[in-house]
């Protein structure tokens, strides 16, 4: 089925997922509740400071009325200790309120990181999932399209006229299939016989590809049903362009038992299928300045990013330890997922991984 750049943003849209405000709303009721408290607590305060000062006006003019002042006395005296009362509660409601206001405030800050981790952590996975599926594709499409009735005859009956009929069948490929750069049909010896953009690159049929390690390795495969899928490079023959080259082997008869008698590489114009997935991953208009989207590779070198930076030259410093997904905390947040696979495609320990700074 043809891949192409919008409709693998469409798929990055979709998977994203705004986060509920839920936290954010009980963060800010707390901090008002905490103001709220603290001035009405003030304002008692105050107001026993009042009492307190009233009650010793009251007991100066007692002692001068003499003995008409003596029941003047006892009731400034229990004003003052109502005051005195008064204030000590409100001690203690400040003491308790604050320490409870505090841990709820922390509780809700730590609620807050860990669902901003896991959101991460979400998001990584989707970009992730993206490419593992589209590239589940490709493998799919290197094992079918090795089977070509005129992909075998070029290799099983090597000659000019079986050669063009070859280039003509790859190009006929590449206009459905626009996310390939080109198609190249070698022989077991690794020269290329037939390609698919023999006018967009020149030179490049008859040109020998046998030191390349994808070449080797599926010059290795033992059945038509196994398939290489390459790192991310840059192709030299393709202009050095961004490719991940997928093979299979071209085997007698077109099957999978066949004596094998050539390859087929494909090569995964990656970098704008890449840029679409990283661009695409939603992130809210007030963390984007601060996000980083990056697909990284087993060695966590950085294979795309949404700002286009270190693009197969930066390698993240974070250190997954052995785990599939989490959160590390430090100057900045980085939250990772490695791959999962998709149906028969078990992924090269790649990652998606988000990068927020602080």
């Amino acid at each position: 089925m043809p891949v192409s750049a919008s409709n693998i943003v469409g798929r990055a849209a979709d998977a994203a997922v705004e986060p509920a405000p839920t936290l954010a709303t009980i963060s800010t009721l707390t901090a008002g509740v905490s103001r709220v408290a603290q001035e009405k607590i003030g304002r008692i305060h105050q107001i026993t400071a009042q009492a307190k000062i009233l009650a010793l006006n009251a007991l100066i003019e007692a002692a001068h009325a003499g003995e008409h002042g003596k029941g003047f006395s006892v009731v400034a005296q229990e004003v003052r200790g109502i005051g005195a009362e008064i204030e000590s509660l409100a001690r203690e409601l400040e003491t308790q309120l604050s320490g409870h206001i505090g841990e709820l405030g922390r509780t809700v800050g730590a609620m807050a990181v860990q669902a901003q981790g896991e959101r991460m952590i979400d998001l990584a996975l989707n970009a992730i999932e993206l490419v593992d599926r589209n590239l589940y594709e490709r493998t799919c499409d290197v094992r079918w399209w090795a089977t070509d009735a005129a992909l075998v005859a070029c290799v099983t009956e090597p000659g000019e006229a079986t050669a063009a009929h070859a280039c003509a069948r790859l190009g006929v490929i590449l206009s459905a299939y626009t996310v390939y750069l080109d198609l190249w049909v070698c022989d077991r010896d690794g020269r290329i016989l037939a390609v698919g953009r023999p006018d967009r690159y020149p030179g490049v049929r008859g040109d020998s590809v046998a030191d390349e390690p994808w070449f080797r390795e599926a010059a290795a495969l033992r059945s038509g049903d196994d398939y290489v899928s390459g790192n991310v490079r840059r192709e030299a023959r393709l202009g050095g362009a961004q490719v991940a080259t997928y093979c299979a082997s071209i085997r007698a008869g077109g099957r999978a038992d066949g004596v094998p008698a050539g390859v087929l590489a494909i090569h995964f114009d990656w970098e704008p299928q890449a840029r679409a997935i990283v661009a695409g991953v939603r992130v809210s208009p007030q963390d984007r300045a601060r996000t980083r989207v990056l697909l990284v590779d087993a060695d966590r070198r950085v294979l795309a990013a949404s700002d286009d930076r270190g693009v197969l030259s930066e390698t993240l410093a974070f250190d997954p330890k052995g785990s599939a997904n989490g959160v590390v905390q430090g100057a900045a947040v980085t939250a990772f997922h490695r791959t999962p696979g998709y149906e028969t495609y078990a992924g090269l320990g790649w990652y998606g991984v988000i990068v927020q700074t602080r």
